[in-house]
C-alpha cells in the first residue's frame, strides 16, 4: 500500500536525501516488513493472552496427552494464530505491492484457512465440542481452496509448461511436466501440507520454529527467482511476480518470531488450527507459485516425518489387527514427537532437535540451488 501512496514523493528530498525512494526496493521492504510484523505481534500478544484468560478461552488437552506431560498445559489460551496472522496481514498490507496477483492469492488463502481453523478452534474450545469442526467439513474447505487456486493459476498462466512442470533438485534443466495433473497435484499439496503442519503443532514452539525455518528457505527462493540477474546466474526460472512474495513471507517470518516469544516452553498461548492450517497452506501455495514443490518437501521435512508417522501408525495398526487379530503400534504414539516423549525425552530436547533437523534440511534444500 505504501509503495503506491508514497510514489509521488519518491523524488522529494528531506535534508538532501530522497528518503521515500527506498520504498520501491524489495531489499528495503522485506526487512522493514519483518520488523513491522515482529513489533505488531509483540504488542498484540500480551493483549490477546490477557483477553483470552479473561473470557476463559483455553485449550482442552486430551486425556491420553496428559500421560506424556501435557497435563500442565490445560487452561493455556489457544487460537494464537490470530496474533501472528494479524501481524502478517497488517505488515504486508503496508509494505507489499497489492497489485501483485501472487500476494493477493496468499491473502485469500490466509483469510480462508484462518477462518476454517478459527471455526474448528471455536467449536473445540468455546462450544466444547470435543472433535471441533467435523473432519470431512474441514477437508472439504481445504479441497475447495486448493481447487480454486489451482484452477486460477492454471488459467492465469494459460496452462504454460513452466507452471505445470516440477523442478527436480540436483539435476540441471530436469523438469517433469504434469500437464492437467497439475490441478489435483496442487490440491494435494495444499491439503497435505496444511494437515502436516497441524499435526506438528503438538509441543511448545515446535510448529512455530519449524515453520519459520521452512519459510526462510522459501523466502530465499522467492528473492532469487524474482531477481532476473540472480535467476539467470543460478539457472533458475525467472518469475517476475515472485519478488513480492519475499515481502509477504518476510512479514510472516517476523510475526512468527514475535509469536515464538509467547509460544516457547512454557507456552503462554497455542496457535491452534487457526495458525497451523494457515501456515501449511501458505507454504504449499508459495511453493507451487515458485514451482518448487520438491524444494518444499526437503525444507519442510519435519512436517513430512510427522504426517508419515501418523499415517504409518494408523495403517500398521489396522494391518496387524486384520492379520493377527491383535493390533500393534509401529510407534509408541503418533505423531512422531509424542513417540519421543513416550521414550522419556524432555519436551525442550525434542523441540530443539527437531529445529536442528529443520536447519539441516534447509541447508540441504539451499544447496540444491547451485547444484542444478
Amino acid at each position: 500500500m505504501l509503495i503506491e501512496l508514497l510514489k509521488p514523493y519518491y523524488d522529494t528530498e528531506i535534508f538532501g536525501l530522497t528518503l521515500f525512494n527506498v520504498v520501491q526496493y524489495i531489499t528495503f521492504r522485506f526487512v522493514i516488513a519483518f520488523i513491522t510484523s515482529l513489533v505488531i505481534t509483540l504488542v498484540l500478544g500480551p493483549l490477546f493472552i490477557k483477553l483470552s484468560r479473561k473470557i476463559n478461552y483455553s485449550e482442552d488437552v486430551s486425556g491420553y496427552l496428559c500421560e506424556v506431560g501435557h497435563d500442565c498445559k490445560i487452561g493455556t489460551p489457544s487460537m494464537g494464530g490470530l496474533i501472528f496472522l494479524s501481524g502478517t496481514l497488517i505488515s504486508s498490507l503496508l509494505w507489499s505491492d497489492l497489485k501483485n496477483v501472487y500476494v493477493l492469492i496468499l491473502y485469500f488463502a490466509v483469510i480462508w484457512l484462518g477462518t476454517l481453523g478459527f471455526i474448528d478452534d471455536y467449536l473445540k474450545n468455546v462450544k466444547k465440542y470435543k472433535a471441533g469442526l467435523i473432519a470431512r467439513y474441514k477437508l472439504i474447505g481445504q479441497l475447495i481452496l486448493g481447487l480454486a487456486i489451482a484452477l486460477y493459476l492454471y488459467k492465469y498462466h494459460q496452462g504454460s509448461i513452466s507452471l505445470t512442470s516440477i523442478n527436480i533438485p540436483f539435476f540441471r534443466h530436469l523438469m517433469i511436466n504434469l500437464k492437467w495433473v497439475f490441478i489435483p497435484f496442487v490440491v494435494f499439496m495444499i491439503v497435505a501440507t496444511s494437515n502436516g503442519t497441524n499435526l506438528t503443532d503438538g509441543l511448545d514452539g515446535l510448529a512455530t520454529g519449524s515453520s519459520a525455518i521452512a519459510l526462510l528457505g522459501l523466502a530465499v527462493m522467492a528473492y532469487l527467482k524474482g531477481n532476473f540477474r540472480f535467476a539467470d546466474y543460478l539457472l533458475l526460472d525467472y518469475i517476475p511476480e515472485a519478488a513480492e512474495l519475499t515481502v509477504f513471507i518476510s512479514a510472516l517470518l517476523g510475526s512468527l518470531m514475535g509469536f515464538l516469544w509467547f509460544n516457547c516452553k512454557p507456552a503462554q498461548i497455542f496457535m491452534g488450527d487457526t495458525g497451523s492450517l494457515t501456515l501449511g497452506g501458505v507454504m504449499a501455495i508459495t511453493a507451487v507459485m515458485l514451482r518448487e514443490e520438491i524444494f518444499l518437501v526437503i525444507v519442510g521435512g519435519v512436517f513430512v516425518m510427522e504426517a508419515l508417522s501418523s499415517l504409518l501408525q494408523i495403517h500398521y495398526y489396522k494391518y496387524t489387527r486384520r492379520r493377527t487379530g491383535t493390533p500393534k503400534r509401529l510407534f509408541l504414539m503418533a505423531p512422531l514427537h509424542h513417540h519421543f516423549q513416550k521414550k522419556g525425552y524432555s519436551e525442550e530436547k525434542i523441540v530443539v532437535r527437531f529445529w536442528i533437523i529443520s536447519i539441516l534440511l534447509l541447508a540441504v534444500a539451499l544447496s540444491t540451488i547451485k547444484l542444478r
